[in-house]
């Protein structure tokens, strides 16, 4: 799901779904949306006046200052209200709640909605500003994850028990430094790629346990073997090289993915490219073996390319309860709907392995129910599915971490271990690169030839 890094700054899925519920109150009448908003779950609070909108990220020790918001003279059927945020210039969709006193919002790139309620007032812990110390800085960070996160238990990690340890280490005179490595040796057990930290001049990305990052070394070996030796000519790109195709011999499309990060328009454009002259093909092998995420929409959009007739593509539910790791909201449901545009409802195998993460990863999810089946090929996905809650600490620091769960049509989730392939393939070995063979796409062709 969507997660990346700009220039040092931390971008995320979940930190853009900030902006999402920072607009999500801010209605063209601003009589009936003054005043205060707290989201269900994501910890967000609105303060609306007029056409405006200030957001603040809040736990139960801080209230700290986050986004703005303007509304935009604009209209949608599906919408009261449309707004812009900065810095990203998002646009945010409003839509009608339970009542006056909810909304939900909507942002283009989300697969799913965020709800607010109205509240009186802020909460007491907003009367005054939070302090910028080493043991505040370091109860913010604690908190936001015991009210946040929900896969302590599934990790085997005592959350308390590592406050009691490393709380007492803190003093006033404890250095950035000293303060992100006690970060990250907290969260390193958690083994979570979508745990991420950045201040001190450092940098920590979370990763399960015997998995590794591709170098861009590995990565561009890897597309060269497959268009060197297995695909008819070169690969067509698109979309900033983010998505690739071209032909195996016998009719078999060769769709490559590495990232859900494009444009919406520039990705139709592709596929309309791509699925032109679909109906000659034999089958269709979709390779996001190397895919580092992006927005779930954009996978849900080629997932409707494939699809014959409606299904669900994921479920998702929100951690809502600060008390209570086990208390979700309820489940917003997305669905992979059939597209008029050029589009392929024959044979898809899928490779998929442990650098497919987040929405890669929710794209794959979003094709398992899909008629005919598409057979996973290759090894387990990376296990992170969540959007990214990021969070910006007094002293400066960064950090980001999941606080949903996807869930299947029957209430299965994959995080953690990642989906599993039906057909297992070691995926990229470096004695078959070195070779300049890909046994799995080898694999993956002799199963739409029927072999």
């Amino acid at each position: 799901m969507f997660s990346m890094y700009a220039q040092g700054t931390l971008v995320s899925r979940h930190l853009w779904a900030l902006m999402v519920v920072l607009a999500t109150v801010a209605d063209a009448h601003a009589d009936s949306l003054d005043g205060w908003w707290v989201s269900d779950g994501y910890g967000i609070l609105l303060e609306i006046h007029g056409d405006e909108i200030k957001a603040s990220e809040i736990t139960a020790v801080s209230c700290l200052p986050s986004w703005t918001a303007k509304q935009r003279k604009k209209t949608l059927e599906d919408a009261e209200a449309v707004f812009v945020t900065s810095p990203a210039n998002g646009e945010i969709l409003v839509q009608p709640g339970t009542s006056a006193d909810h909304k939900f919002v909507q942002y283009d790139w989300a697969a799913s909605r965020v709800g607010f309620r109205r509240i009186a007032k802020p909460p007491a812990v907003c009367d005054k500003p939070t302090p910028n110390t080493p043991l505040s800085n370091f109860d913010i960070f604690w908190t936001t994850f015991d009210e946040h996160y929900p896969f302590f238990a599934l990790h085997g990690v005592d959350w308390r028990e590592l406050r009691d340890k490393y709380r007492p280490r803190i003093t006033d005179q404890t250095s950035p430094n000293e303060l992100f490595n006690i970060f990250k040796a907290m969260v390193e057990p958690l083994q979570d790629a979508h745990i991420s930290i950045q201040g001190a001049g450092q940098r920590f990305n979370g990763r399960r346990k015997g998995t590794e990052r591709l170098t861009d070394g590995t990565a561009q070996k890897i597309k060269e073997t497959i268009e060197k030796n297995y695909v008819h000519d070169k690969l067509k790109s698109w979309c900033g090289g983010q998505v690739d195709y071209g032909q195996l011999p016998g009719s078999i499309g060769y769709l490559r993915i590495t990232a859900f990060q494009q444009d919406v328009k520039a990705l139709d454009e592709a596929l309309d490219k791509v699925f032109e002259n679909a109906d000659k093909l034999r089958g269709l092998i979709i390779d996001v073996r190397i895919n580092r995420g992006g927005s779930d929409v954009k996978g849900v959009a080629v997932a409707s390319r494939l699809a014959a007739k409606e299904y669900l593509a994921f479920a998702k539910r929100t951690r809502n309860d600060p008390h209570d790791p086990n208390r979700f909201t309820a489940r917003e449901e997305t669905m992979v709907r059939p597209s008029s545009r050029p589009h392929f409802h024959g044979k898809v195998v899928l490779l998929t392995g442990d650098n497919t993460v987040s929405a890669g990863e929710t794209f794959t999810m979003a094709l398992m129910g899909r008629t005919p089946p598409v057979v996973r090929l290759g090894e387990n996905t990376q296990g992170v599915f969540s959007d990214v809650l990021a969070r910006r600490l007094p002293n400066g620091f960064q950090f980001g971490l999941p606080n949903e769960i996807f869930l299947t049509q029957d209430g299965k989730s994959f995080d953690g271990p990642g989906i599993p392939p039906q057909v297992s393939v070691a995926v990229f070995p470096k004695e078959e690169l070195d070779q300049g063979r890909d046994r799995a796409l080898e694999k993956a062709k002799e199963m739409v030839q029927g072999k």
